[in-house]
């Protein structure tokens, strides 16, 4: 049974646990369940989540299902009424309001917004486009904030750690924000310091994640969304614990190095806790401060963020699940900087070389190649149909690695749109077809792809895709990749993935 139920307070939704004695006094009884969640969802109470002394708070997590769930369960309520009297939606319009809703939120919600927005019909066509104008960066904290922050993360004397550290923050984003220093010896050094509760937050808003859900399938059942909503549990709940970020990165510097065109900043772990991570500054320029450039600045730079995001994934099965645009730098020489760890997924080897393997069979027109990749990456009870729908996406993703010439990635969307009418075209084919069940390996595979699409798309870069591919991929082997993988996770001190 669900931990949790809607309820009144106030005039806000909130979500409420079924044990009354943990919230007497605090609110009514129910006043009506929203309609059920998908079957086969629990609302998961994390008990694998990193160890803190923030996790499980009641009092954080009800002020955050406060106001989620006032912002996300009235609109499910109106689905609701509609149905009832049987009077259509305008889905437009819902989908302009749950934009508008989770606007006001900033944080987890947005990001998980954010993702599911890159992810082909994970949510109706109409919801994603609004949903992917989402900006999750949450307010900054004020100087005395980060001062109390500091000092719960590294002890009442934290200040001499550093020779200079400015207590306004460079950079905000949905889970943290960054703040300039200066170690003793000189060093630059960025401050990732992590917003206070953001465990309770982040449970809050996954539960809220299973109501976003619900939206979708109001209007259609193509998609299972089971498996997205796991991977991307599983992902956000690793971005809380910087220690784990800090070992991405050695994992990183292990799988780029001779990589000239890449740099990964260096962790300080003596200067770091699960909650706060100090690493080296990298100076660099966002990179639409190049989309004005000329032309050959513009490839190199396209082509130095195809490596630093395929030469880890088809070398070493580790793909970076963040492509946003506020993770990487250009640096003076036009190499790139990668500045964000958290979110990163290995696989299995086997996965892999299904991607090569599609590859391989969409170049050749090998059907059973095809289904075989398929079948390998996840995908159960494959048809004829299927597999034709299937191709469809994979025809999309790989056509700029078919062509041996420089290209646009692709000539005929937008940076923001990248993907979203071959979406739309795979969407109406599933609807045809009955349900489908994506695996959780697919979904940030799938965010890169689309991701750098669109940065590829601003930077007007014209490349040629299938040298660079072909490159990266020219020695691959499914022994060799394990061999590697399995070195770089062992020096890492990754050793759940080793």
């Amino acid at each position: 049974m669900n931990e949790f139920s809607f309820v009144r307070s106030g005039r806000c939704l909130v979500l409420a646990a079924q044990r009354p004695h943990l919230l007497q006094g605090r609110c009514p009884a129910p006043l009506m369940p929203v309609p059920d969640l998908q079957e086969g969802y629990e609302l998961i109470m994390p008990k694998d989540r990193p160890d803190n002394s923030e996790s499980n708070r009641l009092g954080g997590r009800l002020r955050r299902y406060a106001r989620v769930g006032g912002s996300v369960g009235g609109l499910t309520v109106r689905l609701a009424g509609d149905r009832l009297v049987g009077r259509s939606t305008d889905q437009q319009a819902l989908a302009e309001d749950l934009r508008t809703a989770l606007g006001t939120l900033k944080g987890p919600v947005m990001k998980i917004a954010q993702i599911l927005s890159t992810i082909p019909d994970a949510l109706p066509a109409t919801f994603a486009a609004e949903l992917s104008q989402l900006q999750a960066a949450a307010p900054s904290m004020g100087r005395q904030f980060v001062k109390r922050r500091m000092r719960s993360e590294l002890g009442p004397d934290w200040q001499e750690n550093f020779a200079e550290f400015s207590l306004e923050a460079s950079a905000a984003a949905s889970l943290g924000q960054v703040h300039r220093a200066r170690a003793h010896d000189g060093t630059a050094l960025a401050i990732k310091l992590q917003y206070p509760d953001m465990s309770s937050t982040v449970e809050a808003d996954l539960n809220q994640l299973d109501v976003l859900l619900s939206l979708y399938r109001r209007y259609d059942s193509s998609i299972d969304t089971r498996q997205i909503r796991m991977e991307l549990a599983e992902r956000l709940r690793e971005e809380l614990d910087y220690r784990r970020e800090a070992k991405h990165m050695r994992l990183y510097q292990h799988m780029l190095h001779g990589e000239m065109s890449v740099h990964v900043p260096l962790p300080y772990p003596d200067l770091g806790t699960g909650r706060l991570l100090t690493m080296g500054w990298l100076e660099g320029r966002g990179l639409l401060q190049f989309k004005d450039a000329d032309q050959d600045t513009r490839n190199r730079l396209a082509i130095n963020l195809f490596r630093a995001w395929y030469v880890p994934f088809h070398r070493f099965g580790v793909i970076h699940g963040d492509p946003h645009l506020g993770n990487y730098t250009a640096a003076p020489d036009l190499s790139i900087n990668l500045l964000d760890f958290g979110c990163v997924r290995v696989f299995p080897p086997t996965f892999v070389g299904a991607v090569i393997d599609l590859y391989r069979a969409l170049r050749d027109g090998d059907r059973d190649l095809a289904a075989h990749a398929y079948e390998t990456w996840g995908f159960k009870d494959l048809s004829n149909e299927l597999i034709d729908v299937l191709n469809i996406w994979a025809s999309f993703l790989y056509a700029p690695l078919m062509e041996d010439h420089p290209r646009l990635i692709n000539s005929a969307a937008e940076p923001g749109q990248y993907g979203a009418q071959t979406a739309a075209k795979v969407h109406r084919r599933l609807k045809e077809l009955g349900p489908i069940t994506p695996p959780r390996e697919f979904v940030f595979m799938d965010r890169a792809a689309i991701g750098l699409g669109g940065v590829f798309l601003h930077l007007q870069a014209e490349v040629n895709w299938y040298r660079l591919f072909q490159d990266i991929i020219d020695d691959f082997s499914v022994p060799a990749l394990e061999k590697r993988q399995g070195d770089a996770l062992a020096y890492a001190g990754l050793v759940e993935w080793a």
